[in-house]
């Protein structure tokens, strides 16, 4: 018999949400009566942290980074300190770039749309800095096409920093210079790979380079040393110069620290987005607590926990995850799905990944068949075709999932799924390969006898032959 919740249950969800949600970058979004222009952000304290790094100048900026431990919040989750200490200003002879990847095109995210529409000063306060930090003098802001508004909202944004003497010759009297001009992409998903958006902004087609040689931090754009950081993550540099690196380390959990804004949709009572401190939450109260449980009294059945990319988790599983004991020594624990802590290191030693942040819940009515079907639909889409194995290998993907899914399933495409997929994984030159294999490798090793049970329910047998994969 089912456990009803008492009638106080959304209550609680709020209240723990208002003790643990710790609004950082999201401070002032959907405040009442904060507006995105300038002169609403400047009686907020807007440009202060500005004023205090060139103070500091840019080789404290840099340390206090590294000290702040800041993953990249794009998706790879790669430390922000390092990759840009890749560059250094000064030994480098040639211009050095900073790109502000706003493409956010992974399904099941909307969080960096937020900042640019409601707070777009915070993100150039964050780019500002940034490129002093690192000796750059001309940044490019990249958002997709489909962001019309945010692109217009952008534009204007950075007409007030720099009526405002925060952009373009000798900001704040600091002898520093620094333009930033708005690129819109066409709208292709491969564009928030770094390497395929250098190539689009150099005016080609959007080919993902290879690595070696080409890192952006060697041969970037125009062949020069470029740095390429999420909206997100370069929010984050401006509350790191405001509090400092080490005090902005101890939010969150070792290796996985500041604040996380989390995507919410699917199946939950309240989708929406949120920050709270990196693993300060389990997936559990994130569902049930923070987003009042699933929706019409429903069962969770699965969870994607960073994007469409990340690999499914199937409820009531299980994980073996290593953590450090009192002692200080490591321990092995074993961890149910709800038990599993938002962060990055857990979800990675649970077969996914946080990602990019975005959170997809299903219920006990999604069809495993169709949910994989529409996935593997948009990359197929979004494939730049560079690469063959990914080129012809996506493809094959949608065909045999939309095969199955319209009834003429054969007996061994769960199989053959998983055999096309794992040999798309590892074999491209960008991460694109894994993209498109992850969820069918991941949906097809732990939802397979849905997708049997799809194809016996229609008798494959005796289709087996009528059937060719046009579609």
């Amino acid at each position: 018999m089912k456990k009803e919740r008492p009638n106080w249950w959304p209550l609680a969800g709020e209240i723990l949400m208002a003790i643990r949600e710790h609004r950082l970058v999201f401070k002032h979004i959907d405040v009442p009566g904060y507006t995105r222009d300038i002169d609403c952000y400047l009686k907020h304290g807007g440009y202060e942290m500005l004023k205090k790094g060139l103070a500091m100048g840019g080789p404290a900026i840099r340390e206090e980074v590294k000290k702040s431990q800041l993953r990249g919040r794009g998706g790879a989750g790669f430390p922000t300190g390092t990759k840009w200490s890749f560059i250094d200003p000064a030994k480098v002879t040639k211009p050095i770039y900073l790109i502000c990847n706003a493409d956010e095109s992974e399904p099941g995210t909307f969080k960096d749309r937020q900042i640019i529409y409601k707070d777009p000063h915070q993100l150039l306060e964050g780019m500002i800095l940034s490129c002093f930090a690192n000796g750059v003098k001309l940044a490019y802001l990249y958002i997709r096409c489909e962001f019309t508004e945010g692109w217009k909202i952008l534009e204007k944004a950075l007409e007030e920093a720099r009526s405002h003497g925060f952009l373009g010759k000798n900001i704040l009297k600091s002898g520093y210079d620094l333009e930033i001009h708005v690129h819109r992409g066409a709208g292709a998903y491969i564009c928030g790979e770094e390497t395929g958006l250098i190539e689009s902004l150099e005016g080609k087609r959007a080919y993902p380079r290879i690595k070696p040689p080409y890192f952006p931090a060697v041969l970037g754009l125009y062949m020069c040393p470029t740095i390429v950081n999420n909206v997100e993550t370069l929010c984050n540099v401006k509350h790191i110069v405001e509090m400092g690196g080490d005090a902005y380390a101890k939010i969150g959990r070792p290796n996985n620290t500041g604040t996380r804004l989390l995507c919410v949709s699917g199946d939950v009572v309240k989708p929406g987005y949120y920050e709270f401190p990196c693993g300060a939450l389990t997936l559990g109260e994130l569902i049930h607590d923070v987003c009042g449980g699933i929706r019409n009294g429903g069962k969770l059945k699965a969870v994607i926990p960073g994007g469409s990319s990340a690999k499914v988790l199937r409820a009531g599983e299980t994980y073996k995850i290593k953590e450090k004991g009192a002692d200080g020594n490591m321990v092995e624990k074993e961890v149910k799905l709800e038990d599993l802590r938002m962060d990055f290191d857990t979800l990675a030693a649970a077969g996914s990944m946080a990602g990019s942040g975005g959170v997809i819940v299903m219920d006990q009515t999604r069809d495993m068949v169709e949910c994989l079907a529409n996935i593997s639909t948009f990359y197929a889409h979004e494939s730049c075709g560079q690469c063959t194995p990914c080129r012809e290998g996506v493809l094959w993907l949608k065909k045999i999932l939309a095969r199955i899914a319209e009834g003429h399933g054969r007996d061994d495409d769960p199989n053959m799924l998983k055999e096309v997929a794992d040999r798309i994984a590892g074999r491209t030159i960008c991460a694109f390969g894994e993209a498109a294999a992850w969820p069918v490798q991941s949906f097809i090793g732990k939802f397979k006898e849905e997708f049997s049970l799809r194809i016996r329910r229609n008798g494959s047998a005796a289709k087996r032959d009528t059937v060719s994969l046009t579609h």
